[in-house]
């Protein structure tokens, strides 16, 4: 048999081999997983002296609002943080964890965590589990190299990029930084850019809402910046709303005093006083 006689896998290109076999399982009553719709906005840019991330305040489950004020942005290190979108438990897990390996790091060599690390330890993880994890994080920091920023996807694909944007409001987010990010920016235009980003996410995504966390990382100085922003507060409240202006009324007080059972042991017998 020679050489050219052999079949050999196609080259490049989509694979659809496995329609057919999907189609098959779909007819015998086997429900195809269901996408996921999360909601964030989160981004980060790179200024004169560091690296500003940034993002909203709203969790969701579905189409309900859970929670109003989450908090987006995590520690990875003194002079690293990373912000996260996609499953919440996901995000705080496999932060938590990379953030505990970067601290045992700290501690054999002695050195500062290096942005870098922190990035192959995360693409790593995510790889691993093929975009199960669903965590699409933005990472920032300044280590002894300089600021460094870089997004990491659910997949394991990284970019390292002078701006990026994450999550569902990340278009919205996107059109800001594409329209008004330059080089050179100073500390207050990068906060006031990241805002301005955040808050568009907010309005033209109804996944992202509430308010704008920022923070700032430079060179032996960190500024978490809770609630910096509130772009959108609750301005009215409805006069039949939550208000129980008479209390609960306590009709009647009865108390029962139990008497205490104690076996004592004497001699191998029980004993109840």
């Amino acid at each position: 048999m020679t050489k050219s006689t052999i079949e050999l896998p196609p080259k490049g290109g989509f694979s659809f081999d496995l329609c057919k076999r999907n189609e098959m399982l779909f007819k015998k009553g086997v429900q195809p997983p269901s996408f996921r719709k999360t909601g964030t906005t989160i981004v980060g840019l790179i200024f004169q002296e560091g690296v500003v991330l940034g993002a909203d305040t709203r969790a969701t489950e579905g189409p309900i609002v859970a929670d109003k004020n989450c908090e987006k942005i995590h520690y990875m290190a003194p002079n690293i943080y990373c912000c996260g979108a996609g499953t919440a438990a996901d995000t705080e897990a496999v932060t938590d964890m990379v953030s505990s390996q970067l601290k045992l790091h700290r501690y054999h060599t002695g050195r500062e965590s290096r942005v870098v690390t922190a990035l192959t330890l995360l693409k790593s993880h995510l790889f691993n589990y093929q975009g199960y994890v669903s965590a699409a994080l933005v990472l920032g920091g300044v280590d002894v190299t300089g600021p460094h920023l870089h997004t990491i996807y659910p997949h394991g694909s990284t970019d390292t990029l002078p701006f990026a944007t994450m999550g569902s409001g990340s278009l919205a987010a996107m059109s800001v930084f594409e329209s008004k990010y330059r080089e050179g920016l100073t500390r207050e235009e990068g906060i006031n850019l990241v805002c301005e980003a955040i808050s568009s996410g907010i309005f033209n995504d109804l996944g992202s809402g509430s308010n704008v966390d920022v923070c700032v990382i430079t060179k032996g100085n960190v500024e978490y910046l809770r609630n910096h922003v509130l772009p959108n507060p609750r301005t009215y409240t409805s006069a039949k709303g939550y208000s129980f202006p008479k209390p609960t009324e306590v009709l009647m007080t009865k108390v029962i005093k139990l008497k205490e059972k104690v076996e004592v042991i004497e001699g191998g017998d029980a004993m109840e006083e």
